[in-house]
């Protein structure tokens, strides 16, 4: 998170001693959380809500323009409508678009497996949510190129109509791995199902999950079902300059105190970090390094494009 609050910081046109500042803000903010989580009851810590997220400006601007990311909104931008007189009778009366190093429509047995697993991902919701789902029918699959922390995993999209055409649901199948840290933690009795795992994870974590959070496996690789960019948006960069870097990076320190208390010990935390002053200079020395390799990797990236070393 220091890393990252430094390289969109100087992407905003911050100065270094405002990123920095951002960093160390961030990091006592969050130490000064957790110091409040240690002495509270384990419930209210369960239940405990940060108020102060829709009155920071670059989280709030967020927040309005997810209130546009509707499932009707999402057909427009990923979706065509299919001809009448192509139209099956009980088919959907809209395709996936193909769109280049994007989105491409499947058919066939890749489709077949994707909509296939539908059947073991149901099981895992709670009884009442798998009559909800058991409303819509699915239709469509797409492959869809997602995030760099997902480079080189399988990534489907699913279109579901449930009250008619124009009640439509996506769903995103996407393939979870084992996580980085499982080397290190043999003793650990995490759930075989990378999938499941990672809905754990998000459970402990957030205080509000989707309702149709799931997993299922598709031709033997895990996967997590969520429900696809409904009430999603993104900060963007240009409104993380100067006081709106500084707020933003002081509520991702809370919000990142209550995950761990929630899915750790505060108490401990709150142990190790200490008073949280040497803490936060230590991760805003890293923030700084980390940003200072980003800049080096990009440019030699670059680089070995123009001379031809890429394939």
């Amino acid at each position: 998170m220091s890393a990252s609050l430094m390289v969109a910081g100087r992407l905003a046109g911050n100065r270094d001693k405002v990123c920095t500042d951002a960093v160390v803000g961030s990091v006592e903010s969050y130490c000064e959380k957790v110091r409040t989580y240690s002495s509270m009851a384990v419930l209210d810590v369960v239940r405990d809500q940060i108020s102060r997220v829709k009155r920071v400006e670059p989280v709030h601007l967020a927040l309005e323009k997810a209130l546009r990311a509707t499932p009707l909104h999402t057909r427009e931008q990923l979706m065509k409508p299919i001809a009448q007189r192509k139209r099956k009778r009980s088919g959907p009366s809209w395709c996936f678009r193909t769109i280049e190093n994007l989105l491409t429509p499947l058919k066939g047995r890749e489709k077949e497996e994707v909509l296939g697993s539908l059947s073991a991902y149901v099981k895992t919701l709670e009884l009442q949510r798998q009559h909800f789902f058991a409303q819509y029918r699915a239709f469509e699959v797409a492959f869809k190129v997602v995030g760099t922390g997902s480079v080189g995993l399988r990534d489907y999209c699913v279109y579901l109509e449930g009250n008619g055409a124009d009640d439509p649901l996506f769903l995103q199948i996407k393939q979870e791995v084992s996580s980085a840290y499982a080397p290190y933690l043999k003793d650990v009795q995490a759930p075989r199902h990378q999938g499941q795992r990672v809905l754990y994870g998000q459970r402990l974590i957030q205080t509000g999950t989707d309702i149709l959070l799931g997993y299922t496996r598709v031709a033997g690789r895990d996967y997590l079902v969520r429900r696809l960019s409904d009430h999603k948006a993104s900060i963007e960069v240009t409104d993380l300059q100067g006081d709106g870097l500084l707020a933003y990076a002081h509520l991702c320190g809370e919000l990142l105190a209550r995950g761990h208390a929630r899915s750790g010990d505060a108490r401990v935390i709150a142990g190790y970090v200490g008073s949280g002053e040497g803490f936060a200079e230590a991760l805003a020395r890293f923030g700084l390094a980390y940003a200072d390799q980003t800049v080096a990797d990009w440019e030699e990236l670059k680089q070995a494009k123009h001379a031809g070393r890429m394939i």
